[in-house]
């Protein structure tokens, strides 16, 4: 690079002639302006270093220093390559000393140059945050000029990363720094505002108490968001602003049957899904309203009649490249907008689908939902393979699509092989929708159970994962209700008593439940009862003294008093509970107990012991040991119980008494 005829300004700034770094820095700084060849040939050339040594350098003058910054700052808006070398270099950590000075043209060109090194993916967040100091100067600093707050709130909204990000942020007063900004009639302020409080608020709810409760000028923060929802305002502001109420409501900072949810947000968020706003906006719009109304009922079924919600979202499935709007340049680059904007209608079609049968039916009447469905299972796009197992698992919730739509279209095949080769977001969504397949009325039970389905769930049953491990001992416990013997007994042996009592032990409270449910199932039916007991007696007394002697829920407890009534329901089983003084005094002492759940399983469990179909020996043998431990006597009081359960329970086992 030539100019002024020979002379060129990068050798000049690396030779010792200090005179002409100020001229040098200028001419180098207008040949990067967006020339990334140029940006490039800076780095080539060795000039980073040069340029941070000088920003340094208290003794170099303010206007070298500001320059020099300048010329970073215009690296960094170059390629993802240039900003990685800026990082390499150092740029974060010399820039982020510039801003303590007393220079404001140095601390800007300082901000911006941090600013669009932090909009890159490789830029380090936790940086920022590893001297304290620097949190609280830059909230010092933000309200200073225009150019301070439009770039402190930008670079927080792009480092902030984690949960202690949000807290140190939220402790150094972030939130009274940037309440004044959203009445701050300047666009390029407002919309980095936006999405810093969007960031500090998700999930995390001490944080998000603290934004709605805030004020400005006596006005909450909500009310100043709502006002940058209205529509004389810019898609972009409507969408950020919408954002931020989603992720107050979500956090705990808002509930959901504030006016602002759902006749504010959940429209904006509706609008935002039509064809007149640019694939980001539909994009954006489809997810922020799936997160907004994923765990409320009432939400779903407001958003299923805003607006054709449900015909505007199929129209996402049938994409093509014609583009109703033009994206952003760069956005462009390597998205296929098909698949984003499939993968936005699936989650979108999960939440309002989630809880209402009724609704639920109208998504699966959308036109060949179910063969995009299937198309998406088998991309090679997890995102797009986790949306549609999203939607799937939430239309599984329906009886009816489970004995026709799904039985029609063999779903459980690509749900299968996803189980098997799927990452884990997907493995977790997709086991956990096979679970619902595997339920007594799902004609599909059947043709999984013949595909290998209990390896596979007993493989999950053993992973470290509680989510997984969760969904491979929920879809045991299905397989097992009502099964046959053979059924049940390669549960047993593919899983292992060994393993099956480790998950009896486990600290997760769902987990075991399940791990109960799948017992009780399994010890179900008389000839069943037996012959289970009959190999693994031993070891399941072993479990139900364990749990019951635990610091565990009434659920638990009642559940595990439940799986001792079926097994006093088998011929030869009862006598693992009579030969156990233990267990038949725990019996007892829980028939005395103040919760009537306990009562009636443990009183439901006497009455099997004791009843006589045949009028034989043995039974008469039990009756006489209960009556000798004063069995007889405890069931004789709960006669006056109150409860009317528990109260035919009483009656039934005194009648076989009798």
């Amino acid at each position: 690079m030539e100019v002024d005829g020979s002379y060129d300004p990068m050798d000049g700034l690396l030779s010792s002639n200090a005179e002409k770094w100020l001229e040098d820095c200028s001419n180098i700084k207008n040949i990067v302006i967006g020339n990334n060849k140029q940006k490039t040939a800076v780095i080539d050339n060795g000039i980073l270093p040069k340029l941070l040594q000088l920003m340094e350098d208290e003794s170099v003058s303010s206007e070298i220093r500001i320059e020099a910054a300048v010329i970073l700052g215009s690296v960094a808006k170059g390629t993802e390559n240039h900003i990685q070398s800026l990082i390499d270099a150092g740029c974060v950590q010399v820039t982020l000393k510039g801003i303590y000075s007393n220079n404001m043209k140095y601390v800007e060109a300082c901000l911006r140059c941090l600013r669009s090194v932090y909009l890159s993916n490789k830029a380090p967040a936790d940086q920022v945050f590893q001297d304290p100091s620097t949190i609280s100067h830059l909230i010092y600093i933000l309200p200073k000029t225009p150019t301070t707050e439009e770039c402190i709130t930008s670079i927080f909204s792009s480092c902030c990363k984690s949960t202690t990000h949000q807290n140190i942020l939220c402790s150094n007063g972030i939130v009274a720094a940037v309440a004044p900004l959203l009445n701050y009639n300047i666009y390029k302020v407002q919309m980095p505002t936006l999405k810093c409080i969007a960031v500090v608020c998700y999930r995390n709810e001490m944080v998000s108490r603290a934004v709605a409760s805030a004020t400005f000028n006596g006005e909450p923060i909500p009310s100043l968001l709502v006002k940058l929802m209205a529509r004389n305002k810019t898609s972009e502001m409507q969408m950020a602003s919408a954002k931020c109420l989603t992720y107050l409501y979500r956090s705990g900072g808002l509930t959901a049957d504030n006016p602002l949810i759902p006749l504010k947000t959940l429209p904006t968020l509706v609008r935002m899904c039509k064809k007149d706003r640019t694939l980001e906006e539909n994009i954006d719009g489809a997810e922020t309203l799936a997160y907004l109304i994923e765990v409320d009922p009432e939400l779903q079924k407001i958003a299923s009649i805003t607006d054709h919600v449900i015909t505007t979202l199929a129209v996402y499935l049938k994409y093509t490249d014609v583009q109703q709007i033009s994206t952003k340049p760069h956005c462009k680059k390597d998205i296929d907008w098909g698949l984003e904007m499939k993968q936005a209608a699936f989650k979108a079609f999960a939440s309002i689908g989630a809880n209402d049968e009724d609704i639920r039916k109208k998504i699966i009447e959308t036109e060949n939902l179910m063969d995009h469905i299937l198309m998406a299972m088998n991309s090679d796009n997890s995102k797009v393979q986790g949306a549609a197992t999203r939607c799937l698992h939430s239309l599984s919730r329906s009886v009816q699509q489970l004995r026709t739509t799904f039985k029609d279209h063999s779903i459980w095949k690509p749900l299968m092989k996803l189980i098997q080769i799927g990452n884990d977001e997907v493995l977790s969504i997709a086991s956990s929708t096979l679970c619902n397949l595997l339920l007594e009325f799902s004609p599909s039970k059947e043709d999984i159970l013949e595909s290998g389905a209990i390896n596979m769930l007993c493989k999950l049953a053993m992973e470290e994962d509680p989510a997984l491990k969760l969904n491979g001992v929920w879809g045991l416990m299905n397989m097992a209700f009502q099964s046959e013997e053979k059924v049940k007994s390669q549960i047993v042996e593919t899983l292992g008593a060994e393993q099956l009592f480790v998950l009896l032990s486990d600290d997760d409270a769902t987990i075991l439940m399940k791990t109960l449910g799948l017992l009780r199932n399994l010890l179900s039916n008389k000839p069943h009862i037996d012959s289970i007991m009959s190999f693994y007696g031993t070891q399941v007394m072993q479990a139900v003294v364990f749990i019951l002697e635990g610091d565990h829920s009434i659920d638990i407890k009642e559940q595990t008093l439940c799986i001792l009534a079926n097994i006093a329901d088998g011929d030869r089983a009862k006598d693992y509970i009579m030969e156990n003084e233990d267990v038949l005094k725990k019996l007892m002492s829980y028939m005395n107990h103040s919760d009537p759940q306990l009562q009636i399983a443990a009183t439901y469990t006497i009455s099997n012991l004791v009843w006589n179909d045949h009028d034989d020996v043995k039974c008469y043998r039990r009756q006489e040991k209960l009556r000798e431990l004063g069995v007889q006597k405890i069931l004789q009081k709960l006669l006056d119980t109150p409860n009317q359960t528990l109260f035919e329970k009483v009656k039934t086992a005194l009648q076989q008494f009798s």
